[in-house]
């Protein structure tokens, strides 16, 4: 009797355990779900029901400063793929059609598999109709397939300045995981250039929109027959201070030469034209970029991804001598009148620092207007390194421009400092302040910091900081919005800028001048020539000028490489880049008020 109450108590705890169990678990099960992760089983449920479908937003157009077309869009196909819904038997399939390697949707779900599956992913960009097309006859077999119509930059405008504009790719994992609330999966992303600096005005913001879909993924109606969608908002257009017709002209004279041209204006230093060259095609980077083309680019001798305009050094050879002429005047070492006797060099020691010519004598601006070396290599003792770092600050070579396009070099200024570390305390010889009076040894400049050395001669010791963009015009207001730059300054006399002004001017209008070959009729160049010495070939043809004289309105650097004298090759190239910009019949800028509202 009492084993029989023993079993049957046990039985009944047994059970009631059971039950306990099984409802706690359940009770748990539905807190969970219901409080927990309703959110998520809420997207579930939502994603079963309603597709949402993106929008692109086109970007910005970019301008010229007269509003002529440098850059626009035009569409494009992009597959897109949500692991989610993919049956990824068929991915053999898929991966031909597409003519890619086996196993590349695979390593795009790992690429990606950190973000929301249930979300499409770009499979690729720019699509050939044909591949559209068949899509569509076999979209209920392609489960998980999509396609968008985007758009890509199109560069059918005649200009290329690749290393101006930059191009847009992908946005890479690390730049996503930074950037999550401004970018999501496939986006493009400007990528050097402008397209990189003024990425936040260019690019828009992507719209949504929402259909209903039944168990199959079919579409059956619009939801909220469109009310709920959200709009694409177009990028912002940007307005640059580049001259159409003057970079174009910048382009094809440097068509076949390596080197660089910095064209801006003196008075507010906006860049007027800028070609590094040779240059790369940007169409090749307009949608999917093959790896024949990198290859060909990466292993190009003559190096078209790198931005000699900004990122080259050079020495400025006989350009650096109106510098040393200011800082002996400025410090009251000599005054205009001060002569020297040239007789085809001068003797140093055991070594004969040669003349381009037989001078005889000639003073200050004589000796600037026919590029005597002999000149400046008796003036430079007077001068000293500690005044030549001194002057060369003031007019911020050696140093970042802080132009709107990176990367930019320092380039070099030789001082005391520098010598007694590479040389030893001590050590320096006039045989090396010889050299750089005359633009060579150690000394080296990138082509936009001459442009605004000679902006600065040009307007007396004032310009800005030299830029790309003017502005930008609002998408939504259509306004347009300028932007601001600092000035910057070389505190010099007037009375030394007048005398370098005046001699620079007899460099291309005087009988001697070594740029009288490129007078003109109509327009008073003012300018001076260069040829910096190349221990790797041929030496360098350097000119900068500006014009008109008496009230500058473009200042010009031009540098090619390898190839002899400035007078013979870089001067006739500022020759043209001059005349173009200032015989244009009609300026649509002095016609067009960035005050008001812009046109549509």
């Amino acid at each position: 009797m009492t084993e029989n109450y023993f079993g049957s108590a046990l039985r009944r705890r047994i059970i009631f355990i059971i039950i306990v169990g099984m409802v706690s678990v359940q009770s748990f099960q539905l807190v969970n779900m219901q409080l927990l992760e309703s959110g998520k089983y809420e997207e579930k449920s939502k994603d079963n029901s309603i597709k949402t479908f993106p929008i692109s937003a086109p970007r910005g157009i970019v301008f010229d400063r007269n509003i002529e077309i440098l850059v626009g869009n035009k569409p494009s196909f992009t597959l897109q793929i949500t692991p989610s819904e993919y049956n990824q038997s068929n991915s053999k399939l898929i991966e031909s059609v597409l003519n890619v390697d086996s196993g590349y949707i695979n390593k795009l779900f790992l690429r990606y598999k950190k973000f929301a599956k249930f979300k499409p992913i770009t499979l690729m960009k720019g699509v050939d109709y044909k591949i559209i097309s068949w899509l569509e006859e076999n979209h209920v077999e392609l489960s998980g397939i999509t396609y968008i119509v985007e758009t890509k930059r199109d560069y059918s405008f005649g200009i290329n300045a690749a290393h101006v504009f930059g191009y847009t790719k992908e946005i890479d994992r690390k730049t996503l995981n930074r950037n999550k609330d401004k970018y999501s999966i496939g986006d493009n992303i400007g990528f050097g250039g402008i397209e990189k600096k003024y990425e936040e005005y260019l690019r828009g913001k992507k719209g949504e929109e929402y259909f209903v879909v039944n168990s199959r993924q079919r579409i059956v109606s619009r939801y909220d027959k469109g009310k709920s969608d959200i709009q694409a908002i177009k990028g912002n257009d940007l307005v640059l201070t580049l001259d159409y017709e003057t970079q174009k002209i910048s382009e094809e004279l440097m068509r076949n030469y390596k080197g660089a041209v910095v064209a801006l204006n003196p008075t507010n230093g906006e860049i007027l034209s800028f070609v590094s060259a040779p240059q790369y095609d940007l169409s090749d980077f307009a949608g999917v970029t093959s790896i024949a083309v990198w290859d060909s680019l990466l292993n190009d001798k003559n190096k078209p991804l790198f931005n000699r305009g900004t990122i080259s050094m050079y020495p400025p050879g006989s350009t650096y001598k109106m510098l040393v002429a200011m800082a002996a005047i400025e410090e009251g070492i000599i005054k205009p009148s001060y002569e020297v006797n040239c007789k085809g060099g001068l003797q140093l020691g055991n070594r004969f620092f040669k003349c381009t010519h037989f001078h005889g004598k000639v003073n200050l601006k004589e000796a600037i207007e026919e590029s005597c070396n002999t000149y400046f290599y008796k003036l430079i003792r007077k001068v000293g390194i500690d005044n030549l770092s001194k002057y060369s600050k003031k007019f911020h070579l050696g140093e970042k421009t802080q132009i709107d396009l990176s990367p930019e070099s320092e380039g070099l200024i030789p001082s005391i400092e520098y010598y007694d570390k590479v040389l030893g305390k001590g050590k320096l010889t006039d045989g090396y302040l010889l050299n750089l009076s005359i633009g060579q040894g150690e000394i080296i400049t990138t082509p936009v910091q001459l442009a605004q050395y000679i902006a600065l001669i040009a307007n007396s010791g004032v310009t800005k900081v030299p830029h790309f963009a003017k502005g930008y015009i609002e998408s939504s207001s259509n306004e347009f919005i300028p932007f601001e730059f600092d000035s910057v300054k070389a505190e010099i006399s007037k009375k030394s800028f007048k005398l370098i002004q005046d001699a620079m001017k007899g460099v291309v209008n005087s009988e001697k001048g070594t740029a009288s070959g490129i007078k003109l009729k109509d327009i008073l160049i003012s300018g001076k020539t260069g040829t910096a010495q190349n221990p790797h070939g041929e030496d360098h043809s350097i000119f900068v000028a500006y014009a008109p004289s008496e009230n500058p309105e473009i200042a010009v650097a031009v540098i090619i490489e390898n190839i002899g004298y400035g007078s013979t090759f870089a001067a006739p190239v500022a020759q043209k880049i001059i005349a173009t910009y200032l015989n244009r019949e009609k300026r649509k800028m002095d016609l067009f008020n960035f005050n008001t509202k812009v046109p549509n």
